[in-house]
This record gives structure tokens, sequence and C-alpha cells, in this order.
């Protein structure tokens, strides 16, 4: 039952891999992946030796840790739901004219540059998965053509998993590893800046040798000057400033208040809708309507929420059947050095959704074997950060792009995910010759 759990989640990566030339959207083979591989813990629960002696029938058991995990899920859920509302909002009300009248430059080499790094930093300062759905909605107002869109987007994934490396509050897994009293503020920041710096410069460096030309802005549409007539430039500027002071306090929210993140996000969606619904007060109902959160609502992606879902019940699966600690307890057993064990569940992280990768070795490893702010705290927590960047499916960030830009898994993996190897190899040297 261990292998055929395992070989049903294989299956469902390669046919999610295999979308475009299967025709077959990947919400779907992630929904089957997700809910079979529950099914198969049902079937086999007698023959799982995670669950000798546990207490309970399987029923019983499963139900309670399905729920646990559903709980998780379900907040990742509608923290992107909430997240992707709110930059939709300020995207129809033409807020991001505030930032995208100020980027001059056709020139793809520059362009990649100054991308790339707005996005590292404000990663740091929000999250992974918020920055990459905000510059995700900044590309499609800049850029043209799908080749360069996606291209744009991959850099934008490296750059957000690296920039959310280094900050307590920049990826789920640094937040885990802060929360938990592993890391520390200051030292994952003096740390891991440096680290994930290279990360991303190294792919940078790569890119700017071989790209050249120009990139084709987006011409407006006598449909979309139409619109865009309704908005008035106070408007624009006020739903990109509410906007992003909502996004910014998310943070803040759950600095003070200790509850999940998306609490933080309904607040500010509920708070936007208050004020759109003032702000149109007056006006026609037809164009009161496609201005609401409502309506936002309407055009979010919602397969690839199912498709976020399915995959996430999978891994939840292998996290309660207990194969990531297996997998854990074998690298800490074959491996000495904590370079290469944090290297490898970095490498797993592409492939496996990293937060229980990371509860699994902080389980394994009290603070008692390591103190708090040791390098194999530091070092796992930019090996889960970055180490996603290589498959698109492998960070939240890269889940919320590929939702957005509509990225194919494919494609992904021959054009980005060498610059996304090499980036994180790089940051590990670093990180190895700085310590």
């Amino acid at each position: 039952m261990i292998i055929l759990l395992t070989a049903v989640f294989i299956l469902g990566y390669v046919l999610i891999a295999l979308e475009h030339p299967l025709k077959i959207d990947k919400a779907a083979s992630a929904l089957l992946t997700g809910v079979f591989c529950w099914v198969i813990l049902l079937i086999g629960y007698d023959y799982m030796p995670a669950f000798q002696g546990a207490n309970g029938d399987a029923h019983e058991t499963l139900n309670e840790s399905l729920f646990e995990h559903l709980g998780e899920i379900a907040g990742i859920l509608f923290f992107l739901l909430g997240a992707m509302t709110i930059v939709e909002l300020v995207d129809v009300h033409d807020g991001f004219k505030v930032i995208t009248d100020r980027i001059s430059t056709t020139n793809r080499v520059t362009l990649l540059w100054i991308i790339s790094w707005i996005t590292f930093f404000l990663s740091a300062a929000l999250d992974n998965m918020t920055t990459a759905i905000i510059m995700c909605a900044l590309l499609r107002r800049i850029i043209k053509d799908k080749e360069n869109i996606w291209f744009f987007g991959g850099f934008v994934i490296l750059a957000a998993n690296a920039g959310g490396a280094w900050s307590p509050i920049g990826d789920v897994t640094t937040i885990m590893l802060w929360i938990g009293g592993q890391v520390t503020t200051l030292s994952v920041m003096k740390t891991l800046i440096l680290p994930s710096a290279v990360s991303l410069l190294t792919p940078l460096l790569i890119a700017s040798y071989t790209l050249r030309g120009h990139i084709e802005t987006p011409k407006v549409t006598e449909k979309e000057k139409k619109a865009h007539a309704y908005t008035t430039p106070l408007e624009r500027n006020l739903m990109f400033v509410l906007g992003g002071l909502g996004l910014l306090s998310v943070p803040v929210f759950k600095a003070l208040t200790h509850y999940p993140p998306y609490m933080g996000v309904l607040l500010a969606v509920g708070l936007l809708w208050y004020f759109t619904e003032f702000l149109h007060r007056h006006k026609e109902p037809e164009y009161k309507q496609g201005y609401s959160v409502a309506a936002m609502l309407h055009r979010i992606d919602t397969p690839s929420i199912l498709f976020f879902l399915g995959i996430l019940l999978a891994v939840g699966a292998l996290n309660t059947s207990g194969h990531l600690r297996l997998m854990a307890t074998y690298l800490n057993e074959t491996f000495g050095s904590i370079y290469l064990i944090n290297a490898l569940i970095g490498l797993l992280s592409a492939i496996v959704d990293n937060v229980p990768l990371v509860a699994a070795a902080m389980g394994m490893y009290p603070i008692s074997t390591y103190a708090p702010d040791h390098d194999f705290w530091n070092l796992l927590a930019y090996c889960a950060g970055t180490g996603g960047s290589i498959l698109i499916i492998g960070s939240a960030a890269g889940v919320a792009s590929m939702s957005i830009l509509k990225i194919d898994f494919i494609w992904y993996l021959k054009r980005i995910s060498g610059y996304g190897l090499a980036g994180y190899l790089a940051g590990i040297g670093v990180y190895y010759l700085t310590h």
C-alpha cells in the first residue's frame, strides 16, 4: 500500500505535467490524485506502519487527520482567494498605472532586472505568494506576447521565493521556523540576505547573456479606453494605495493578533468591498456592477484554486501516511552533513509542498539538538524557500503565477527550471563559503 500510494502520487504529477498534450485540465488530475491518495490510506490503513498502535478505527483517525489538513489548506486557499480579489480590484480600476506609467524601458534585459529586484524586496515585506500575484497582474499590463509574459513570470517566481527566504514573514516555512523559535528576526535576515540575493543574481546574469531585443507593450483597446474613462485619476490612485495598504497590513495583523494570514486578507477584502460600494454608489448599476468585489470573484480562475486544493490534499495524504517523515529519517541516516540534508530537502520541496517537509525536519531535530539560529535552521529556511523554484508547482508563488498567467508546466521545466537550479546551488555555495 505504501508503494501504491507513492505510485498514485507520481502518476498524478505526470498527468499534471502533461496537461497540454493530453488536453485535460490539471485541476481534474490534481483533484483525482488528492482523493485517490486518501482512499488508498483508508483501504491500506491496517498495513501502514504510521497507524500501528493508533487509537480508534480507521475512519475516525483518518477523518481527524483530514480535517486537520483541510483546515491548513483552507487557510491557504482563502488567503489566495482574498489576495487575488484585491489585485483584480486594483487592476480593474486601472490602479497599476501608478507603476506602469513609471516603467518606460522596453529593453528585455533592463526590464527583467527591474521586475526581478522589485519582486525580491517586495516579497520580503509581504510574502512570496502575495507578491507573485501582484507582479503577475503587473506583467499583463506592460507585456503583450505570451512568451515574454511567461518568461518574466518565471523570474517573478524565482525572485519571490528568493526574497521570501531571508525574511521571517516572507515564506510560510520561514514563518514556521520563526514562530517555532528556530530562527530569530535579525539573525535570519542577516544570514540569508546574501545567499538569497545570489540565488536571484545568478539566473539574472545568465539570462542577461542570452536575452536580446525589446518587449512589445499591449495596446489599449477601445473597450478598455471606454471602461477606463469611468475611473478618475483620484479613484485609480486611491484603489492602488488602499489595495497596497490592505496587502501590507496582513503581516501586521498577524503579528498583532496571531491569527492566520487569511484572516488579515479577508479583513482587507471586506473593507475594500465597503469602500468600492461607497465610491460607486451614485453611478449606473451596470457600471457599478463591473467594478464591485462580486464581479472580481467571477474573474478569478476557480479551476486553479481547485488545482491547489487537490495538490495539497495529496501531499497531506503523504504526510499522514508517514512518507515524509520516513524520507527525513532516511536523509538523516544516510547523509551526515547538514548542507547535504538541507540541499536534498530543498530539491524535494520542488515536488512536495515544503510546509510538511519543514514540519518533519522540525520534529526530527529539536532545539536541544540544534540551538536557535544554528546553521541547520538558517540553511533549512533558505533551501525550503528557494528549492521550490525549480518546478512551477513547488511553491505557492509558482502555483499562483501558474493560475494567473496560465504558464505551462513543461514550458517552465524547459525554460526556467535550469535558472532556478543554478541560483539555488549558487546560494548554498555562498552560504557554505561565508559560514
